[in-house]
């Protein structure tokens, strides 16, 4: 059995994942995935600013994983789906690396976008990571942003304080 979420510093291989979780269950009519990617600029107010160079992702091990299990389970609760897998990088990243793969399968399409949606809108704001953006004007964390805060609060779900 393979685990349905993994951290790692490596980088994955998008159509191996998909293949994996499917794993010729005969039920699956629907996969849908989210992939997410470094930018070279950071977006700040709807504008385009200040070139990316590197990002540095930081994890509380054990913890993150078992973070990212619980939102798969609640998800469960909300959505009618098979599978779900979560693949998260961490360590120095650059432009256009892979960061997170998320990916879920069903019998119906709906299911599989709704659930891929709120996982990784759950999992942009609630997972315990930590992200550092290198720019020429050197390094910062980065908060979470009021559109991904919205984006939780459709889901019926507060903002939690870090």
């Amino acid at each position: 059995m393979h685990p349905r979420v993994r951290i790692q510093t490596e980088d994955f291989d998008v159509s191996h994942e998909l293949a994996t979780l499917r794993a010729q269950d005969l039920r699956v009519g629907a996969v849908c995935s989210f992939v997410g990617t470094v930018r070279d600029r950071l977006a700040l107010t709807g504008q385009l600013q200040d070139q990316v160079q590197a990002m540095e992702l930081e994890h509380y091990p054990g913890m993150t994983e078992k973070s990212i299990e619980a939102m798969i389970e609640e998800a469960h609760l909300r959505f009618d789906f098979f599978g779900a897998r979560v693949v998260h990088r961490v360590g120095r990243l650059l432009p256009a690396d892979q960061i997170v793969l998320v990916a879920v399968t069903s019998a119906h399409r709906g299911e599989s976008f709704k659930a891929c949606e709120f996982l990784r809108d759950y999992h942009k704001t609630q997972a315990p990571f930590w992200k550092k953006e290198q720019t020429p004007a050197g390094a910062h964390w980065v908060d979470a942003r009021v559109t991904d805060e919205l984006a939780l609060a459709r889901w019926g779900i507060e903002l939690r304080n870090s």
